[in-house]
């Protein structure tokens, strides 16, 4: 067979923009993202203020313009812009949890970077759901995968490296270019989704040069399908180079996932109805890009502040990790820890069908991000032949384009909308009696919190609600070194603790998968959002003045919410 091709240099622009919701939960004196940033040969004072000093503005333009462009630089459109890039060469070791054995999570090192190029005269790779996989499809992806684990550790290709590389990208290895006092996070905003497709585009082209297929398509782990809502068989066979360990015994077929699992109480099989109404809640209704994607995240900015926050996709991503991974092991590895997660090939396959989630999402009618500093962050990977390649996010918003795409499967949640568990009229034999709480407060597990969170507008437009959807905005400071979930419902406040992801009254939930951070910050800031436009009209709530918010915890203790509010993002 072919084999495939090696990739090349390329230069090309893209300089669209849009507008992002100008409000904000928190007061303007403590925003401090650097979006105005310039890049000059020149620095000024204002310059210098925003994080740009003489002694970094080389990195600033290696990280917008390549290497090749740092020494000549003329004119860069990207100038007043500031999208996030990666410090190969600050790459350092990452901060491990607790229980974690020491392990180096940099790739290797090289001085030659060439950028992306769209291959060329290459069949387009589709791929199945891995429940399908059977035959001489499954026999090239053992082999595919067994020739990755026998590559020597200190091969870019090798199961090691690939494994370290959500490692270095999630547990502070990497510095951003420019900013040697910032770590650069792949999770909580808006690069979440890019970055992981980067991941597995190279992933999946190691895989098919070591087997010398060019048609090699990475399966996807087809959780939103009752057919799929369990570890696919083919990897729970111990003899198999998909075989991993440390997954959690009690979640092993043919026990059913749970979308929406709290992890207290009897660990059961998963509801197909539950799961296929959480999924259109996290996926059909959600409208605006920021609260699907998450929040942006520049180049300066600090990962884990209250600007930053996850969107939709990824909190449902989240609770697959947890719900994977070993509960004997210290931090849940492999799967529910990000160190560890790239260690189970299981992973590859349930990030696949997340990427699947991003095409959908958008099949529905919904649009990519198109500011700027989203399109231009870029990440670095190796790829089959062993080059290490720059990448950007708006190279990547195309799957077909990549050369791969999705075997069609039916999407049964596309029409489960959850129903209300009760009508107007019957909440009003028995009003609502919430009051305000005051905040910050904090969550402990088995104790509901409910307070009453004024809307600014009431009885929108069609058109406006189209423009910008009605968003519920939480301010929390958390411990991401646990494990954590609460769900969140409005206009409950009796027996909340039935109400399931089968009732219009569960608007979603918050999940963390355990991770580390610096020991000089041990509890991280986030804004946590749930669009609830078409929430509010289902439960005949449009036209009040206020929403009363209930806060269910389920797991993991130590949660502040330090401010409620509804905001308005864009569509």
């Amino acid at each position: 067979m072919a084999s495939i091709s090696p990739l090349s240099l390329v230069s090309s622009v893209n300089a669209s923009a849009t507008k992002t919701s100008s409000s904000s939960l928190f007061p303007k004196g403590r925003q401090s993202h650097v979006a105005a940033t310039k890049v000059s040969c020149n620095a000024s004072n204002e310059e210098a203020s925003n994080g740009i000093a003489h002694g970094n503005r080389r990195d600033v333009l290696i990280g917008l313009g390549g290497l090749a462009g740092a020494a000549g630089f003329a004119y860069n459109p990207f100038a007043l812009a500031a999208p996030v890039a990666p410090d190969l060469q600050a790459c350092g070791l990452p901060t491990l949890p607790a229980g974690a054995k020491p392990v180096k999570c940099c790739p290797p090192a090289s001085t030659k970077i060439i950028d992306f190029e769209f291959p060329k005269n290459q069949p387009l790779r589709v791929r199945k759901p891995a429940h399908k996989v059977t035959g001489d499809d499954l026999v090239k992806y053992k082999e595919a995968i067994k020739a990755m684990r026998e590559l020597p550790d200190d091969d870019p290709r090798s199961f090691t490296q690939q494994a370290a590389i959500h490692c270095a990208y999630c547990h502070n290895s990497y510095h951003q270019v420019g900013f040697p006092d910032k770590d650069l996070q792949v999770h909580y905003s808006w690069i979440f989704l890019p970055f992981h497709r980067w991941y597995l585009y190279f992933y999946e082209r190691i895989l098919g040069s070591l087997i010398n297929d060019p048609t090699f398509a990475l399966p996807f782990w087809n959780w939103d399908n009752p057919d799929g809502m369990e570890i696919p068989s083919i990897f729970t066979d111990r003899r198999s180079s998909l075989y991993d360990a440390l997954r959690n015994a009690n979640h092993q077929p043919p026990v059913l996932v749970d979308l929406s699992w709290n992890r207290n109480g009897p660990d059961t099989s998963g509801d197909v109805d539950a799961n296929l109404s959480l999924m259109y809640t996290n996926f059909v209704e959600v409208k605006a890009p920021l609260n699907f994607f998450g929040n942006a995240f520049r180049a300066g900015d600090t990962p884990y502040t209250v600007k930053t926050g996850a969107g939709t996709c990824e909190s449902v991503h989240n609770t697959l990790h947890t719900w994977t991974g070993d509960r004997t092991q210290p931090n849940g590895e492999d799967m529910g820890s990000l160190y560890s997660a790239g260690r189970d090939p299981l992973f590859y396959c349930h990030h696949s069908n997340v990427d699947r989630m991003w095409n959908l999402w958008k099949s529905f009618g919904n649009k990519d991000i198109t500011d700027p500093d989203f399109l231009e962050s870029n990440f670095l990977f190796y790829d089959e032949n062993k080059n290490l390649v720059r990448v950007k996010t708006k190279d990547c918003l195309d799957s077909v384009k990549l050369g791969y795409d999705f075997e069609k499967v039916p999407i049964l949640w596309a029409k489960t909308k959850p129903k209300a568990r009760r009508t107007k009229a019957e909440r009003a034999q028995k009003p609502l009696t919430t009051k305000s709480v005051d905040l910050p407060l904090t969550l402990e597990e088995n104790k509901l919190v409910s307070t009453v969170v004024k809307r600014p507008r009431r009885s929108r437009s069609r058109k406006e609600k189209d423009e910008r959807e009605e968003t519920l905005v939480f301010e929390i400071e958390f411990d991401r070194r646990k494990p954590i979930k609460f769900d969140v419902l409005l206009n409950e406040e009796e027996d909340a603790q039935f109400a399931t992801p089968k009732n219009r009254e569960f608007a979603g939930s918050f999940v963390n998968v355990s991770h580390t951070q610096k020991s000089s910050a041990l509890k991280t800031e986030l804004a946590f959002k749930i669009g609830i436009t078409e929430k509010l009209i289902d439960l005949e709530a449009d036209d009040d003045d206020s929403v009363v918010v209930t806060l269910v915890p389920q797991y993991g203790d130590g949660v502040i919410v330090k401010g409620i509010k509804i905001d308005y993002e864009d569509c």
